[in-house]
């Protein structure tokens, strides 16, 4: 299924013929994006838990995950993971801040640009079509985690208004770190659409 073109980028939905390519892209964009910052042990232990085919091909198949992908110029650009279920306690404290009902919350569990199309609005054109997607399943609340050493992402969810809401433990390989768990409403005023 195919949701349209944004700009020059197409979002559509993952099917399983996809799960190879996405597999490579989705290490390769997460290795660009931590590598330099984490051991080579704790790298390879991560990606090899996370990354692969028969994995993405799970994750496309489970029905409480969306995978999107953006194109562009015929090549895979982009990709994002809305994923349905219990968010943790901070975010049940916004949907209670914003008089939404308990259980209105859905998660963007991963949302990258590949390296050579950062700056390009894949990331916008990805955020805007988890925003939409959240407002069509009648989400209140959007939540996601950010290493809280991620300045450039926590930037980018900042112009997209999320705000901080509260941390929460993320294991790379054998290093327990920390995410800063971000939320927003799905419909909020003065979101900014930048890249």
């Amino acid at each position: 299924m195919t949701f349209g073109a944004v700009g020059t980028a197409t979002i559509r939905l993952a099917t399983p013929a996809d799960a190879a390519p996405l597999a490579g892209f989705a290490e390769s964009a997460f290795v660009d994006t931590f590598g330099s910052d984490n051991t080579p042990e704790d790298m390879a232990a991560y990606v090899g838990a996370a990354f692969g085919e028969a994995i993405q091909r799970d994750e496309i198949a489970d029905p409480r995950l969306t995978v999107l992908l953006a194109e562009r110029l015929g090549e895979l650009a982009g990709y994002a993971v809305l994923r349905e279920g219990d968010a943790p306690e901070a975010v049940r404290g916004e949907l209670e801040r914003v008089a939404l009902p308990a259980g209105g919350a859905i998660e963007i569990l991963r949302l990258y640009a590949g390296q050579r199309w950062i700056g390009a609005g894949i990331g916008s054109a990805l955020m805007q079509r988890c925003l939409d997607e959240a407002a069509s399943r009648g989400r209140g609340v959007v939540w996601l985690g950010v290493w809280e050493r991620n300045a450039r992402a926590i930037a980018f969810y900042r112009r997209w208004g999320f705000t901080d809401v509260g941390t929460q433990p993320f294991l790379l390989g054998t290093d327990l770190q920390t995410d800063r768990i971000m939320a927003r409403p799905v419909v909020a005023t003065g979101a900014c659409a930048t890249p």
